[in-house]
């Protein structure tokens, strides 16, 4: 087998006449991420290839096509809680877990000491009292309007890149993906309990600039530039960089998790060897939990590798609660900030070691794992069904993925089968890190993607962004008010597909907003 230095492990290696992807550390390989699926038979691998082959008949809706997340699809009616649903393959027992996480996922932190003692905790520092502040009815969140108004459902993340030899190491190594600011940590948090001051405030300006496209229409887009003020515990180190991120969507996580590596593996070529302009790259990262080498897929720059590790982490930087994955009660807070330091925590310890104990972690995690994608609407229609014509055709499909065929071999928490399990879904994405061009670039590095590469968000569920969230915001900071401006933002490998959308007659690129829409 070929194996290739960290930090290199991007490229693929042929091996016993399959392709791996392969890690090496201090000389020795440590983990190997196979493009060949392990869970199913030979007959069955033919199937999946043929179930998930792109279509070339845009003339009629494919096989279950509406059914965007297999048997865990929510065929409720349309509302604005259409993206709180359970999977509607969950058992009796399993549902009630749900019903629990979902309570868990509201619940409100207050800050210790506290008579509701199960329930203190909250910060010190903070940006949510709770995980649905952000993921408002588990939707999309949006960047604050402009004049100084609260980042409710958008976080600044801060980073800067290594500065000593050790930090290096660690980069290498994947045990650090970048480095916290010196002062404000991973995260500029807006709120403080009482008697401790705020690390300060997220400013937000736009620019504007028109696009005109084919037909002499004209859009408008707006770019932000964003800034901090009001800081409370001195400057912010020079190399700090600024990653300003809105809540995404919260359906379909379990099912993007059971996902097989060698199936996104697939689609990687991050060498560009196939000639196309597309090199999605993996991210690689470790497990929070374990520690081990693994497969980012959650966050905007595919940081986490679980929902655990995704959960875990906007309990201890966004909340400020401890858990058994970051034990930490003190949460973002820095050893330049002792003021945060010396306030008390919520950890009881007739409860726990943490002030989120187990069940808390594992119940949140349960419920963010199983909130259904809705079903499609107007699959058939003939005006989507151009529109997904036009969607292929101008190139949009070379990342974002129609369609997956979930593990077979994986179990439920309690050792029976999974929800998730062996399921035809349509998220339309590869969940791999693509270099999106300039306009979109944060300058922030993060592991192995850089500050212009961001993973391909799943599509599902984005034309019920307006009702959900009451309010169009798309990309990762929310600049975009339409889908048109989100594509007209495309640079990098996608200016290709973006520079189709633009040429498209104006009818043809209705039908393509109108396919989206039906997702």
């Amino acid at each position: 087998m070929t194996s290739i230095p960290a930090n290199r492990a991007l490229l693929p290696a042929l091996a016993a006449g399959f392709l791996v992807f392969s890690i090496t550390l201090a000389g020795a390989a440590i983990l190997d991420f196979p493009t060949v699926r392990t869970d199913l038979s030979a007959e069955q691998l033919k199937r999946v290839h043929d179930v998930t082959r792109a279509t070339a008949n845009f003339l009629k809706a494919e096989a279950y096509e509406a059914m965007q997340g297999g048997a865990s699809t929510s065929i409720d009616p349309v509302n604005r809680d259409i993206f709180s649903q359970p999977s509607a393959n969950l058992s009796q027992e399993q549902g009630q877990d749900f019903h629990l996480g979902n309570a868990l996922f509201r619940k409100l932190w207050v800050s210790a000491p506290s008579s509701t003692q199960a329930s203190d905790g909250l910060g010190p520092l903070f940006n949510a009292r709770s995980c649905q502040s952000c993921h408002i009815r588990d939707g999309r969140g949006h960047p604050p309007d402009a004049g100084g108004a609260a980042a409710t459902s958008m976080v600044l993340r801060l980073a800067r890149p290594a500065a000593t030899p050790e930090e290096e190491q660690a980069t290498k190594d994947f045990s650090a993906l970048n480095f916290p600011d010196s002062t404000y940590g991973k995260q500029l948090q807006d709120l403080a309990v009482p008697g401790l001051a705020a690390e300060g405030k997220v400013t937000v300006s736009y620019s504007e600039q028109t696009v005109t496209l084919a037909g002499g229409e004209t859009v408008t887009l707006r770019k932000p530039h964003y800034g901090v003020s009001d800081l409370a515990y001195g400057p912010l180190d020079p190399a700090t960089t600024f990653s300003p991120r809105i809540a995404p969507p919260m359906i379909g996580l379990g099912l993007i998790e059971a996902i097989p590596e060698a199936d996104i593996l697939t689609n990687a070529d991050p060498d560009g060897k196939n000639g196309t302009g597309i090199r999605g790259k993996p991210a690689i990262v470790r497990d929070h939990r374990t520690g081990k080498i693994a497969l980012g897929r959650f966050g905007w720059k595919a940081q986490n590798a679980t929902v655990r590790d995704q959960v875990a982490d906007a309990f201890s930087v966004d909340i400020g609660i401890s858990t058994p994955d970051r034990p930490n009660p003190y949460g973002d807070c820095t050893a330049k900030e002792p003021q945060c330091l010396a306030m008390p925590n919520g950890v009881q310890k007739r409860l726990g070691d943490t002030e989120a104990p187990d069940p808390i972690l594992a119940l949140v995690t349960f419920y963010s794992e199983n909130l259904a994608v809705p079903a499609r609407r107007k699959a058939s229609f003939p005006d989507v069904l151009h529109g997904k014509e036009m969607f292929y055709r101008s190139g949009c499909a070379s990342c974002h993925t129609p369609k997956f065929v979930t593990r077979d071999d994986i179990k439920g928490g309690d050792g029976k089968g999974s929800p998730q399990a062996f399921q035809l879904i349509w998220p339309y994405s590869d969940f791999l890190l693509h270099d999106m061009g300039e306009g979109l670039s944060d300058g922030q590095q993060v592991g192995v993607a850089s500050g212009s590469d961001w993973r391909t968000p799943p599509l599902w569920g984005i034309g019920l962004t307006q009702t959900v969230s009451g309010r169009q915001a798309y990309l990762h900071d929310g600049r975009a008010r339409t889908l048109t401006e989100a594509i007209l933002w495309h640079g990098g490998e996608a200016e290709k597909a973006r520079t189709a959308f633009a040429d498209l007659s104006k009818d043809d690129r209705q039908a393509l907003i109108n396919f989206l829409e039906s997702l």
